[in-house]
């Protein structure tokens, strides 16, 4: 069985490096080396308090085609919107704890009322394609951090006010904040 550490470097040796190395996009990270620290990749919140957000590896920063990877940190309080999108999603939950609200995407009109899930240090969950979802930093007293790993990307998300907003109504975005900087391109409905 591979240890929480194990899985990283292992994502990061085989997924994600290799693929860095094969190509990159006119908008991507000059100079840096093949082997990089964390710390030293471009981190913002794109206006949105409470996040931290870095792409470790991405599509329009780095030219991967099937994976990304994002290392994300919500500050107690905070979480993502409700949202999703069409492509799978892997959690691993790195530090903290939190709620995972999931709704199937078997109600044909709207999101419906989620599923609670307590998420927690060492957890991995899964989104299935198309389901609704929201992560929230629920713990009052420490940061959530999340390694998220998506497919397809880069990814379109649509948006929700509420659980019971119409599939039809919720907002497109795309590119996303941390693709608008290199990726301008028309919104497509997805569903």
């Amino acid at each position: 069985m591979m240890r929480p550490p194990l899985i990283l470097a292992y994502l990061l040796r085989f997924l994600v490096l290799p693929a860095i190395a094969a190509g990159a996009s006119s908008c991507s990270i000059k100079g840096f080396p093949l082997v990089k620290n964390i710390s030293d990749l471009p981190q913002d919140n794109y206006g949105r308090g409470g996040l931290s957000h870095i792409t470790v590896a991405g599509s329009v920063l780095h030219g991967l085609k099937e994976v990304e990877v994002w290392l994300q940190t919500f500050s107690p309080g905070s979480g993502t919107p409700i949202h999703r999108h069409s492509c799978e999603e892997v959690f691993i939950v790195l530090k903290g704890s939190g709620t995972l609200l999931l709704a199937s995407s078997s109600h044909e009109k709207y999101p419906g009322k989620p599923q609670e899930h307590f998420i927690f240090p060492n957890s991995t969950f899964h989104i299935p394609v198309n389901d609704a979802h929201q992560v929230w930093n629920s713990n009052r007293h420490e940061d959530l951090q999340l390694l998220a790993i998506i497919s397809r990307p880069p990814v379109k998300v649509f948006i929700y006010e509420d659980w019971f907003m119409p599939h039809i109504a919720a907002k497109l975005r795309f590119p996303y904040y941390w693709d608008e900087q290199c990726l301008q391109g028309p919104d497509k409905d997805e569903l």
